[in-house]
């Protein structure tokens, strides 16, 4: 199990410019959410008003989605009409991110401390009760 266990290292790709990278190393010393999602899957669509929330209420807070195994033209579509919650949307076209992370399901949620440490995971949808509970206490 992931919890306090260091990020593992990746390097992805932004979604909107193949050019942008963000990697392990550039977010160790930050508190972070790193949220794998696609657009085909629903409990994600469930989940995306939180991380909005999120964003919004917890503007310090980085917020890393993961596209995963998504068509990118749905990707990009699903993002521009429900509204973007991530500061850094990355590409894990054939999964190989999510299997360094332990994904096994869509969606995934981790949140890191300043150290570069998984504090907190968790699988499925996130509600309002979980955002409450578990992850505000860790901020």
């Amino acid at each position: 199990f992931f919890l306090n266990k260091i990020l593992p290292e990746f390097e992805i790709i932004n979604l909107f410019n193949e050019n942008d990278k963000l990697s392990s190393n550039d977010v160790s010393e930050k508190q972070i959410i790193i949220n794998f999602f696609a657009s085909w899957c629903d409990p994600c669509i469930k989940e995306h008003p939180l991380l909005l929330s999120l964003k919004q209420n917890h503007p310090k807070l980085m917020i890393i989605g993961i596209n995963h195994k998504d068509i990118y033209s749905n990707a990009v579509n699903f993002l521009e009409s429900k509204g973007n919650p991530y500061h850094y949307v990355g590409v894990d076209v054939d999964g190989n991110i999510g299997l360094k992370f332990g994904v096994f399901g869509l969606p995934e949620t981790f949140l890191t401390n300043n150290k570069g440490k998984i504090i907190y995971k968790h699988t499925g949808p996130l509600t309002k009760k979980i955002v409450k509970k578990k992850i505000l206490p860790l901020l």
